[in-house]
């Protein structure tokens, strides 16, 4: 059976692209997004189980690093872009307020799809938000002097309602019900792919207007502010030694943001133009996340049939006289 995660760059191009070009059908599909959410999360609930948890609590390290990296580079990161590529007041004030946002529920996905440690990832995505309700506001108000006021409650609940309700109703069915949990096992990537594939092309369809308009300078920032996050991510956690899988999994949520977060309170509280950069960063993150997690993943099934071409050369090898 094709898996469609080995052509996942493919379709979220195709799709974005399609829905660029045509975006009023998806227009009213903006209510989707949330339950397609939720159904990923529940898809990832059940592939963990509760000792996945219970690692990362003996081995805080990786959380405690991608967490304080989310607060240092990419508020910090926004700050530089907006002041080197000398972009207008209102524009670099989204880029700064996207920046002091937390980790977004798309690191999890990309994580997922990745390889990478989904238990780390939502462990880290949860902690940010939790942390998020104090840094967002005082971090926005360091880099931009800009005031906002954040719901906590509010911030919760839907972390809540989107994360954690799915992710442990997943964990339950896999631990109560594994025969069920087996009979759709095989099936489970290529929905969450096609839920992933679906939430990209509405994300592009509302989105339609402003990337028609966006300038090049903009884009850049977007686009650079995601790579570098991820990349410096990447380095750090490789330079204090983690493991692979956890420095590709630091390195997805740190690049990634909570930008629908950004673009509520840029919306809340400022102008639509402040929401741009959100907007925008809610489309790239999506597709550059969906082509580094392939990327990944094809490394790792390569380094996999090496390993397993070198154990049968070594058994060959042992068995001759």
């Amino acid at each position: 059976m094709l898996s469609l995660q080995s052509v996942f760059p493919l379709l979220a191009i195709a799709v974005s692209w399609l829905a660029w070009n045509d975006p009023q059908p998806l227009l009213g599909w903006n209510v989707a997004v949330i339950p397609l959410l939720m159904f990923i999360m529940f898809c990832m609930g059940l592939t963990l189980r509760a000792q996945d948890f219970r690692r990362i609590l003996r081995k805080p390290e990786p959380v405690a690093m991608g967490v304080t990296l989310q607060y240092l580079l990419m508020p910090l990161l926004g700050w530089l872009l907006v002041h080197l590529l000398a972009l207008p007041d209102e524009v670099a004030l989204g880029v700064i307020l996207v920046g002091v946002c937390a980790g977004g529920t798309a690191s999890n996905v990309m994580t997922y799809l990745a390889g990478g440690d989904v238990a780390l990832s939502i462990s880290m995505t949860l902690l940010s938000t939790l942390w998020g309700v104090v840094l967002t506001p005082w971090l926005l108000s360091f880099y931009a002097s800009a005031s906002v006021s954040v719901d906590i409650l509010a911030i919760l609940l839907t972390t809540a309602k989107i994360v954690v309700l799915p992710i442990i109703a997943g964990i339950a069915i896999n631990h109560y019900l594994p025969a069920l949990r087996q009979a759709v096992n095989k099936q489970l990537a290529n929905a969450a792919t096609v839920a992933i594939l679906a939430i990209i092309a509405i994300v592009v369809a509302l989105n339609a207007d402003e990337i028609a308009t966006v300038g090049v300078m903009t884009l850049l920032a977007v686009a650079l502010h995601n790579l570098l996050g991820t990349a410096l991510g990447y380095t750090l956690a490789r330079w204090r030694g983690f493991t692979e899988v956890e420095c590709r999994t630091i390195a997805i949520e740190v690049g990634m943001q909570n930008s629908g977060l950004g673009a509520a309170l840029a919306l809340q509280f400022f102008t639509p133009l402040t929401a741009l950069p959100a907007a925008l960063f809610s489309v790239w993150h999506n597709l550059s996340g969906a082509l580094l997690a392939s990327w990944w993943r094809w490394q790792t099934r390569r380094r996999i049939r090496q390993l397993q071409t070198a154990s049968v050369v070594s058994k060959t090898d042992n068995a001759k006289p």
